[in-house]
């Protein structure tokens, strides 16, 4: 008569009456307190991605208590080396959007690229020895590759973070 399925009728009939749906007390777990200090690290990054930040969080916070750029006390230092990168995105979300003049970013031409490249953060490398190296090439072309144009490789030692970067001025003809 209701509609229901076997089981959902069961479910409803076993809840308890003094249940009231929408009457639950989140309890919110990182404050003003964890996003002030979460904005000083990601500032001191250089505003890097949270996927990341999050293995950063170990080295920075010393540093930082070191230099007297931030104090904290026991329960927010082990909130910042828990928080998940996702978690890092929300507490972040409205500094970055004001960080960037109220605008967000555009998808723009690179989307599609962007979402195939898998970001691979330091903590996925698993201690490559010395000598291991990423190459990024880029073409300084901006959305045509005719003409005159700069190309730059950057060469980056994974285990130390090393970097050369070689430029090579490119002159293709007219066709």
């Amino acid at each position: 008569m209701t509609g229901y399925h076997r089981k959902h009728a069961i479910r409803v009939l076993r809840q308890r009456a003094s249940k009231i749906p929408g009457n639950k007390r989140h309890s919110l777990r990182y404050g003003g307190d964890v996003r002030e200090a979460l904005v000083v690290l990601w500032e001191a990054s250089e505003r890097l991605c949270s996927k990341r930040l999050r293995p950063l969080i170990p080295v920075l916070l010393p540093a930082l208590e070191r230099h007297g750029r931030l104090e904290l006390d026991a329960a927010l230092r082990g909130k910042l080396l828990t928080m998940s990168p996702a978690t890092m995105d929300r507490l972040l979300a409205e500094v970055r959007v004001v960080s960037r003049g109220g605008q967000r970013r555009r998808a723009g031409m690179s989307s599609a690229v962007r979402r195939s490249v898998p970001v691979r953060t330091f903590g996925d490398w698993n201690g490559p020895p010395p000598g291991y190296v990423e190459v990024d090439f880029v073409a300084h072309s901006g959305t045509s590759s005719s003409g005159s144009f700069v190309q730059t490789m950057v060469l980056t030692d994974i285990a130390t973070g090393g970097l050369n970067a070689f430029r090579s001025a490119r002159a293709t003809a007219a066709m």
